[in-house]
């Protein structure tokens, strides 16, 4: 446990590898659906805020909602962890946040939804190389399929979309990000709980995120809707969405908690429907399946793999 304190990109095992509880349904379904919402609140503030308000924004409104709760307050992090904890605060919080919101000035919400289905890859090689095993051969199946429903999904709006490379490079940035935080806030949640972990991280983040949100503002204009949007963003999104994902990691380990990503294009997608006149067609309605799938895959009890001999 002291080289593991002493190192900064550490994980650890789930709590448990058996089939998914009830309230670890709830906790997927929770940052699914407010996940999956956030690319269509982000599109809406940008019709109105630069994308450094929008990020410091929905940072600022996180850290109030769980600044405002005890537990926040009250647990104490160890000092051997408060590095592990800033390093979320960039790469959990500061540089993929600002990618989205920067992103979708190119693309469309629901495509960006899609492409953050790419983070259970990049999450589960990075745990494989911390904690030297390879991911059980049913999380393996349900990697392939998930993310098989994404490429999908997003395939008709990538053909479509010769200008969004930059926009589909940042997202796809984001993910890569997602990956290494997701592993380092397992043994952080176990440890303390998601919430103060959280709380901290989001503070970190908004100092680097500050300079962005003056730099932006005198192009933005003040609009309720935008307000609204970004107030959601906040504390849905960055508070209750981040603490119903990191505990759920905590609880099934790094990789399978991740799915959520999976789940939550199918949200994105109905919203960008729904209110931004975006497409869906019958790649959609295969990839859905696909990525419904891939869950149920990743829910199901696991046996990890052997260890990834060392010499």
């Amino acid at each position: 446990m002291s080289g593991n304190r002493e190192r900064l990109l550490v994980t650890s095992e789930a709590s448990y590898h058996d089939a998914f509880y009830p309230f670890d349904w709830v906790l997927l379904l929770t940052a699914a659906g407010i996940w999956g919402s956030s690319f269509f609140f982000i599109a809406e503030g940008l019709d109105h805020f630069e994308p450094g308000i929008i990020t410091f924004g929905r940072v600022a409104f996180g850290a109030l909602a769980l600044w405002s709760l005890p537990k926040a307050r009250q647990t104490r992090v160890d000092p051997s962890d408060r590095l592990r904890v800033a390093l979320l605060g960039v790469c959990w919080m500061a540089f993929p946040l600002s990618m989205y919101s920067f992103a979708e000035q190119w693309i469309d919400s629901s495509l960006a939804g899609m492409l953050t289905a790419a983070t259970p890859i990049w999450t589960a090689l990075m745990a494989s190389a911390l904690l030297g095993r390879a991911p059980g051969r049913r999380v393996i199946g349900a990697l392939i399929v998930g993310f098989a429903g994404v490429l999908v999904l997003s395939w008709p709006p990538a053909k479509d979309a010769d200008a969004s490379a930059l926009g589909v490079l940042m997202v796809l940035l984001a993910t890569v990000s997602y990956g290494v935080a997701s592993n380092v806030a397992v043994p952080l949640q176990q440890r303390y709980g998601a919430i103060p972990v959280l709380a901290r991280a989001q503070l970190v983040a908004l100092v680097l995120l500050l300079p962005p949100a003056v730099i932006g503002a005198p192009d933005s204009r003040f609009d309720a809707g935008a307000l609204v949007a970004v107030i959601a963003l906040g504390v849905l999104g960055t508070g209750l969405a981040f603490v119903a994902g990191a505990t759920l990691m905590g609880r099934v380990g790094a990789t399978r908690g991740t799915f959520i990503t999976y789940v939550a294009p199918i949200v994105s997608i109905a919203l960008g429907v729904a209110f931004r006149d975006e497409v869906f067609d019958e790649f959609g309605a295969v990839g859905v399946v696909l990525v419904l799938l891939g869950a149920f895959l990743a829910s199901r009890a696991e046996t990890p793999a052997a260890k990834v001999p060392t010499d």
